[in-house]
């Protein structure tokens, strides 16, 4: 039997050959029919909106549309009381006694999704999901721009873990990819997409430094005016109870993150990974920042640079999922936007070393994060969006030098 040297073992990693566009469009459409069928084997072996674990069907969103529910009628203060929001929970899936599903967004997001109760909660989720998955699939398809990515795209196992959840990352990727890609021709129109991620302030603290720092002074001030009027629009129609009701509830917040109310095995953050392992909450604050603040030093001399927009947005995504302590699996489907950039990058110019087999990785994780983390109490998250955001500086930096021709190239896929 003929032994496979050493170094041709190292090229076919290095190179990931195999990795070639029919094989990786195969082994999306592969995961699309297993998830369609276990999604919906798992709904028919639950009891109506319920599943097998006793969970709401999109276990998140029942949170959502219970807030709705409560801003229709009237009382949408008692959102943030969780006695009031526990009980509308279990009239959502009719009676049926559930875990309780806490609400933390701040009343802007209550505006966005005012509508959600007008219809019952399986018909809502079901809209939800399919208005904010296609807004996710058009502006993710403007970022690739490869013939057949749509699989890919709605592949991505954040994207199902999204789904799965009935969350809002695909409003998140739609709001900051399409700010991205509009922010050249259209800048108003990029500035309000932009601010509106005001939704989701954690995950919009990079923004301001982005465009700023970007001279994108048109987009600064469009944002700017956009999360002010939401914010007037939300405190004209929910009042200043509200805003006091989201204000008093910011310590249970806090608890949830510092004491693991919220698992910390699927937190997805540096502070998470800490207090997974044991730290102190003063050492896991430490880090966090410190994560932070190299993030955002990062986003300043990318977007100093005259730089194409694309590589901009890619590491705006993806230094935003290292900032914020409160990061949960279903976030990473903002990791979408840098590995579509660098998809790209590779598909048209070439894979550097290496990168295809790392972007595959890092492409398939949100699937393994959660159970490996609970399997060793290791969280590997930080690593992953640490890893994309380097994969993105390199290719920005060999992009901006004009050194393609002099680097170590992969073959063009297949």
């Amino acid at each position: 039997m003929r032994s496979w040297p050493s170094d041709g073992r190292l090229a076919w990693l290095r190179e990931s050959p195999w990795l070639g566009r029919a094989r990786v469009l195969g082994y999306c459409r592969t995961i699309l029919l297993v998830a369609a069928l276990a999604w919906c084997g798992w709904i028919l072996a639950g009891k109506g909106l319920i599943d097998p674990m006793g969970r709401p069907v999109g276990p998140d969103f029942v949170s959502f549309w219970s807030a709705s529910k409560l801003a229709l009628g009237g009382e949408p203060a008692a959102a943030y009381d969780q006695a009031t929001h526990r009980a509308v929970e279990r009239e959502a899936v009719g009676g049926a006694e559930i875990p309780y599903y806490a609400w933390f967004y701040p009343p802007v997001f209550l505006l966005i999704i005012l509508p959600l109760a007008l219809l019952p909660y399986g018909w809502s989720l079901f809209a939800w999901l399919a208005v904010t998955g296609a807004t996710y699939a058009a502006v993710m398809r403007n970022f690739v721009r490869i013939p057949g990515a749509l699989g890919p795209i709605l592949a991505f196992p954040a994207a199902l873990l999204n789904a799965m959840y009935g969350q809002n990352g695909f409003l998140s990727v739609a709001l900051l990819g399409g700010g991205m890609l509009l922010l050249r021709g259209r800048p108003v129109l990029a500035g309000v997409l932009l601010g509106a991620m005001i939704y989701k302030p954690h995950l919009a603290l990079l923004i301001p430094v982005a465009l700023l720092f970007g001279a994108e002074w048109l987009a600064l001030a469009t944002a700017a005016a956009t999360a002010l009027l939401l914010l007037a629009v939300s405190f004209a129609f929910f009042h200043a109870a509200t805003f006091a009701a989201f204000l008093a509830q910011s310590d249970t917040a806090r608890l949830a993150l510092e004491q693991g109310l919220v698992s910390w095995t699927k937190m997805q953050s540096i502070f998470a990974a800490i207090r997974l392992l044991g730290g102190p909450i003063p050492l896991a604050y430490a880090a966090q920042v410190l994560a932070a603040a190299v993030a955002t030093a990062l986003v300043v001399v990318v977007w100093r640079r005259p730089a194409d927009g694309d590589a901009r947005a890619a590491t705006l995504a993806a230094a935003t999922l290292l900032v914020s302590p409160f990061l949960l699996d279903y976030d990473l489907v903002l990791l979408a936007i840098p590995l579509a950039w660098l998809a790209r990058e590779g598909v048209e110019k070439g894979f550097m070393s290496w990168e295809k087999l790392l972007l595959a990785l890092a492409w398939a994780s949100p699937l393994l994060l959660v159970p490996f983390a609970e399997a060793t109490r290791l969280q590997l998250a930080p690593l992953v969006c640490a890893g994309v955001l380097s994969l993105v500086l390199r290719r920005s930096r060999f992009r901006r030098l004009g050194l393609y021709h002099s680097i170590d190239v992969a073959t063009k896929p297949g």
